[in-house]
């Protein structure tokens, strides 16, 4: 894939398009760094700003995570737990405040679950790292 500067999809978006499928082909293995702001500004003859528009709609989407000093990486898969819900419940997938981020340890444009049950405390959940499991009486 290149970029078509002509296009009337935005540069970022293309960008960001070609780094998601070279994810998907597996070109970028999960916990792999992506190359560099430069080297990307070099190979598609961007502006930095493209490259960090294109990033930043990656980071919002959960594929890539960014360490501070050290670069942007494909997002590693984690674990999925099953949570069993019984009887009636509500499951909500929404995106998470800050302070829900940070409790549950999970990057920016990953959503929870909420599984609301009447009587009880909502419970929030990484959608990334759960499997929610409904078992209905009946």
């Amino acid at each position: 894939m290149t970029i078509d500067p002509g296009s009337y999809t935005p540069v970022y978006v293309q960008l960001a398009d070609i780094i998601r499928e070279r994810i998907a082909r597996g070109q970028y293995a999960p916990g792999q760094i992506l190359p560099s702001e430069q080297q990307l500004i070099q190979e598609f003859l961007v502006a930095r700003v493209t490259v960090r528009k294109a990033l930043a709609e990656l980071k919002a989407e959960g594929l890539v995570v960014t360490k501070p000093r050290q670069g942007t990486y494909v997002r590693e898969e984690a674990d999925r737990d099953a949570v069993v819900v019984e009887g009636e419940a509500d499951v909500i997938a929404r995106m998470p405040t800050p302070d829900e981020r940070r409790k549950l340890g999970i990057p920016a444009g990953v959503p929870v679950l909420v599984v609301e049950r009447e009587g009880q405390a909502p419970a929030v959940l990484p959608a990334d790292r759960k499997i929610v499991r409904l078992r209905c009486k009946g």
